[in-house]
């Protein structure tokens, strides 16, 4: 199993100013939290694929990655609107 701190592309690296708010919407909407769990499975399989330990075609990594980023808009998008509630 891959150490989490050592794969890129984390929510905490990628929102570090948001650790608080994420970590609240993880608690407060089970849609959050279902997407973070979700945007974290694909990420580590996407790294996985990236660094060779399961081998992939460049294809079935494309389609990989943009899992991830379709998941990674929706948590940006819920993200932006829980920062701009609060504010």
């Amino acid at each position: 199993m891959l150490d989490n701190r050592n794969t890129p592309n984390e929510l905490d690296e990628m929102f570090p100013d948001q650790k608080a708010l994420i970590h609240a919407l993880k608690l407060s909407d089970a849609h959050f939290a279902k997407l973070a769990d979700r945007y974290h499975e694909i990420n580590r399989s996407v790294h996985r694929m990236e660094t060779n330990v399961e081998p992939v075609s460049d294809e079935t990594m494309e389609i990989e990655r943009k899992k991830r980023l379709q998941v990674l808009d929706e948590i940006s998008e819920i993200i932006g609107r829980a920062s701009a509630a609060t504010a």
